[in-house]
C-alpha cells in the first residue's frame, strides 16, 4: 500500500518524491511531512501497518521504524539505526 492507518494518522508516500513520507491528522485534508528521506533507506514502494512498527519497502531493502517513523528508521535484520529523520524535533 501507498497509504496506511495507524491510529489517528494517516501515513503515506510523498506523492511527489518516493524518498519521503507524510502524514495527516485530518483525513487527509493536510499532509506533513513525517520522514524526510535519506540515501540509506532509498525510495520507498509499499508500506505496512504491522502492530508497534511500520514496515517500509525501498529500492534498499526492508526497513522499519517502531514509531512512526518520527526518528528515523532501521534496516530489517541490524541494530542500528540506518536513517535518522534530520528534521525531527525532539523537544515535542
Amino acid at each position: 500500500a501507498t497509504m496506511i492507518s495507524r491510529g489517528k494518522e494517516l501515513i503515506r508516500i510523498c506523492p511527489s518524491d518516493s524518498s519521503k513520507l507524510e502524514y495527516s491528522t485530518d483525513s487527509g485534508h493536510n499532509w506533513f511531512t513525517r520522514f524526510n528521506g535519506n540515501s540509506n533507506v532509498g525510495q520507498f514502494s509499499d508500506l505496512l501497518e504491522n502492530g508497534k512498527e511500520i514496515l517500509g519497502t525501498t529500492s534498499k531493502g526492508l526497513f522499519y521504524a517502531t514509531d512512526g517513523g518520527t526518528t528515523g528508521f532501521y534496516e530489517r535484520g541490524k541494530q542500528e539505526v540506518v536513517a535518522v529523520n534530520q528534521d525531527f524535533d525532539f523537544k515535542n
